[in-house]
């Protein structure tokens, strides 16, 4: 596909020239900047350089508009859901069969491009291809490095592009691991007691797999969706999203605004929300945003027998110790607020009334009081309405008996909703209180733009959830964490994410962590969701 193709005209298989126009759009190494003066240029610098130069901005589209949906007693109607039986029992035996083969190969996500294991995602590929040949057979390109966008194409012209498409999207990387916290190999997929184990089976191989079963099993029914259905599925999500950031511009030129977006993020839990024993499907309709911080400091260095009265590493520790133990304000969003709404009637004893108390004072005056109670729930709870900080590495001497000349902290911040990243950072300044340590921002986003959990969209979502999950109820959230959902937000009003599997308080702190792994039971009812979604996408 070439950047100037006509939305009405056909989309041919990727050509040479095609890739050729993308790797040309690369920025050569004289686009980078250089180093500040009188400090060499690190690599943290020079990734983040590189990343910004290659950055393009794509405006604001217009919404995508409702589609026409029957209606009876004065509410859209869907088709009816077929109940969770055996044959979605075996559906999720498969899929883990898929999952466990998937896990096995380390597609781990890094910064710098030459630490990427290349051959691993080129095998990652040709297995997807294996197991997935309808899919394959559907017209594709690569995004990025190693990202893969299909079309399905809907009913009507299949050579005419459906302007308000649906997308549905997964990544294949997965986080680094520390093999030592792990009782046993972290890519294992080792499928034991009903349970798929390893690193990716929740983030977000188990999402990967769940859609293309969804997608093949339909494609092998003959099924064809009301509208075009786009598959992105990047490979750089835990890195720099650059694949994310690709695909967008590659739908913007093509002129498509999806009517729905949907990506991995919020899951089925019944531990996340206090008084509630139900289950609760958390679908994020918006994320917060991200600041990738170094914290620098220097001093003369030389033999640790004759230590100065403040080193580079004794400094940068009373700076880490500052903006770890400070806490941002809490406040409630508007998305936390019909969260609230919608879980606390069911909530059930003392500490449902509590729920029930911060729920009235959330939408009134009193909303900075409900945000601190809140806040009290837990580090879940309590990352729901703070803007927070994790110091995530420490960087000092080359060896045991030297005095570091420098030293280095990196902090994870993540920004509440109603906040700014100009406004958090100028707030680590004066928590920091030192004018000898550097604050830089080597990356950075906003909270991302908050989707209705009012309209048509979240409703086919709230269907299909109850497909899988018939007792769950369906809330918005907003996601703690980053997703390449962020990078559709210029092209959609509709951007969620949710992953359709149960999340124990466990396997939530196990992504990132040691430990990762997915039921086979909660595979099947995944596959059944997206199944469901794409079956009831309106015309």
């Amino acid at each position: 596909m070439s950047a100037d193709t006509d939305p009405t005209e056909a989309i041919p298989q990727v050509t040479a020239a095609m890739i050729a126009k993308a790797a040309a759009r690369r920025p050569a190494p004289s686009d980078v900047p250089p180093a500040e003066p009188g400090r060499e240029s690190t690599p943290d610098r020079t990734r983040s350089a590189q990343r910004a130069a290659q950055r393009e901005t794509v405006p604001e589209q217009p919404a995508a508009p409702d589609a026409e949906l029957p209606v009876r007693s004065g509410r859209s109607s869907f088709t009816s859901s077929e109940p969770y039986g055996d044959g979605h029992t075996a559906a999720g035996h498969i899929a883990a069969a898929h999952l466990s083969s998937l896990v096995q190969i380390p597609t781990v996500s890094a910064e710098d491009p030459d630490d990427v294991d290349h051959e691993a995602f080129a095998r990652h590929r040709a297995a997807l291809a294996t197991f997935y040949p309808r899919v394959h057979a559907l017209q594709s390109e690569p995004v990025g490095e190693h990202g893969l966008l299909f079309r399905w194409p809907g009913k009507g012209r299949e050579d005419v592009l459906h302007p308000f498409p649906v997308v549905l999207m997964a990544h294949q990387d997965v986080a680094p691991v520390q093999s030592a916290d792990w009782a046993t190999n972290p890519f294992s997929g080792e499928i034991r007691d009903g349970v798929v184990h390893g690193r990716g089976t929740l983030d977000d191989k188990g999402s990967l797999v769940a859609v293309l079963d969804a997608v093949e099993t339909l494609l092998g029914d003959g099924f064809v969706p009301e509208r075009d259905v786009w598959l992105f599925f990047g490979a750089d999500q835990e890195s720099d999203g650059q694949s994310a950031e690709r695909a967008v511009r590659r739908l913007y030129e093509l002129g498509v605004r999806p009517w729905l977006v949907l990506d991995g993020g919020g899951g089925v839990v019944t531990d996340a929300v206090p008084g509630v024993d139900r289950q609760v499907a958390m679908v994020g309709v918006a994320e917060k945003g991200l600041v990738g911080v170094n914290l620098y400091t220097t001093d003369v260095g030389g033999h640790a027998a004759t230590p100065g009265r403040q080193t580079a590493t004794g400094r940068l520790a009373r700076a880490a110790a500052r903006v770890s133990r400070y806490r941002f304000a809490a406040r409630v969003g508007a998305p936390t607020v019909t969260m609230l709404e919608r879980v606390s009637p069911g909530a059930k004893g003392f500490r449902g009334l509590l729920l029930r108390t911060a729920t009235r004072l959330a939408s009134g005056p009193l909303r900075t009081v409900a945000a601190r109670m809140i806040a009290r729930g837990g580090p879940e709870a309590s990352a729901t309405v703070r803007t927070t900080v994790a110091v995530t590495e420490l960087e000092g001497s080359v060896g045991p008996t030297v005095a570091a000349s420098s030293a280095r902290a990196r902090l994870d911040v993540r920004v509440a909703l109603g906040d700014t990243v100009e406004r958090t950072v100028a707030r680590l300044r004066r928590v920091v209180r030192d004018k000898q340590v550097e604050i830089e921002v080597v990356a950075s986003s906003e909270p991302s733009e908050v989707s209705p959990s009012d309209g048509q969209q979240f409703a086919l979502l709230g269907e299909a959830v109850g497909a899988a999950y018939p007792d769950a109820l369906v809330v918005p959230y907003v996601q703690l964490t980053s997703s390449d959902a962020r990078t559709f937000t210029p092209i959609s009003d509709h951007v969620y994410r949710f992953s359709p599997f149960v999340l124990t308080a466990e396997q939530r702190q196990s992504v990132h962590g040691a430990g990762e792994r997915l039921s086979v039971d909660s595979l099947g009812r995944g596959v059944h969701f997206y199944r469901e979604v794409l079956r009831k996408i309106p015309g």
